[in-house]
C-alpha cells in the first residue's frame, strides 16, 4: 500500500507540474523553463570568478555550503553586457545531474502554458538557435522555451561538474 501510495503521489507532482514553465526576461525577451527542473531562484550573489572557463560561465557561487557553477544566460545568447541590478536573479536548476546557476535579468512568473499553446519553433530557428526548443503561445505575446541541456556544451558540462566536485 505505501508504495502504491508514493507512485501516486509522484504521479501527481508530475502532473501538477506538467505545462508549467518558470518564466523571465533576458533584454525586452520572454524565455521559460519547464517547473520542474528549477529548484530555488534567488538574489544575485557574490560571484567567484575562475580562470580560464568561457566568459558566459561567470564562475562559482557558494549556496548553503554548495558550490554552484553560474552561466549569465545574457552572455550566453550573445547580448550586450548589462550591470546587473536588483531585479537581476539566479535561477538555480537541476540539469544533467548538476545544480548549475542562470544569471537573468529578472525573473517574471510562473505560466501554464497548455500543450496545444506550444509549438515548435520556425524551421529557420532551429538550425540557428539550438537553446529554443519550443514556443509558447500566451495571449498575444510568445515565451520562448528553452532546453536547459543545450545551454551547456559536453566541454563547458565537465569543466562545471569539476567545479562542482571540488566542495566534496
Amino acid at each position: 500500500m505505501g508504495k502504491e501510495l508514493l507512485e501516486d503521489m509522484e504521479e501527481f507532482e508530475e502532473d501538477t507540474q506538467k505545462d508549467k514553465y518558470l518564466t523571465f526576461k533576458v533584454d525586452e525577451e520572454s524565455y521559460g523553463i519547464g517547473i520542474g527542473i528549477v529548484t530555488e531562484i534567488i538574489g544575485i550573489q557574490p560571484i567567484t570568478q575562475v580562470p580560464e572557463l568561457p566568459e558566459y560561465i561567470r564562475g562559482i557561487i557558494n549556496l548553503r555550503g554548495k558550490i554552484i557553477p553560474v552561466m549569465d544566460v545574457r552572455m550566453r545568447f550573445k547580448r550586450p553586457i548589462r550591470e546587473y541590478s536588483d531585479r537581476t536573479c539566479v535561477i538555480v536548476i537541476e540539469v544533467r545531474d548538476m545544480s548549475v546557476g542562470l544569471i537573468v535579468d529578472s525573473v517574471s512568473d510562473v505560466l501554464n502554458i497548455p500543450e496545444e499553446e506550444v509549438v515548435p519553433p520556425p524551421e529557420i530557428q532551429r538550425n540557428s538557435n539550438k537553446y529554443v526548443n519550443a514556443i509558447g503561445k500566451v495571449g498575444k505575446s510568445i515565451v520562448l522555451l528553452l532546453d536547459c541541456n543545450r545551454l551547456l556544451k559536453d566541454e563547458d558540462y565537465l569543466m562545471m561538474k569539476e567545479l562542482e566536485n571540488k566542495e566534496e
